[in-house]
C-alpha cells in the first residue's frame, strides 16, 4: 500500500504562486509515474500534471502549461506542482496520485486525500 499526504494549499490573490508537495509512504514509488489533479466546486476532477518515475518526462494540461512545473525527489519520496501566475480559475482541490496504467488517463491507484487552493481575484 501506499499513503499520500499532500501539503501546501492555501490562499492567495491572482497572479501569485504556490508550491505544492506530496509525500510517500509506505511501498515504494520511486518506480511509479505520478500525477496532480484537481476538481473544483461543481466540475468533474480533472488532469493537472504528470511525472515519469525518473522525472525525465513531463505532462501537463494545456491550462497550466507554461505556469506550472511538476518535478520530483525520488530520495524523499515527493512530488512538487510549482504553480505560478495562479487565476482564480485555478481554484481547487489538489490531489496527488501515484501509480497509474496511463499518465494522462489514469487509472492511478493510489490518492492522497487532496490539498485546497483557493485564488482571489
Amino acid at each position: 500500500q501506499v499513503q499520500l499526504v499532500e501539503s501546501g494549499g492555501g490562499m492567495v490573490q491572482a497572479g501569485g504562486s504556490l508550491r505544492l508537495s506530496c509525500a510517500a509512504s509506505g511501498r515504494t514509488v520511486n518506480r511509479d509515474a505520478m500525477g496532480w489533479f484537481r476538481q473544483a466546486p461543481g466540475k468533474e476532477r480533472e488532469f493537472v500534471a504528470a511525472i515519469s518515475w525518473s522525472g525525465g518526462s513531463t505532462y501537463y494540461a494545456d491550462s497550466v502549461k507554461g505556469r506550472f512545473t511538476i518535478s520530483r525527489d525520488n530520495a524523499k519520496s515527493t512530488v512538487y506542482l510549482q504553480m505560478n501566475s495562479l487565476q482564480p480559475d485555478d481554484t481547487a482541490v489538489y490531489y496527488c496520485a501515484a501509480h497509474p496504467r496511463n499518465v494522462e488517463r489514469g487509472p492511478y491507484d493510489y490518492w492522497g486525500q487532496g490539498t485546497q487552493v483557493t485564488v482571489s481575484s
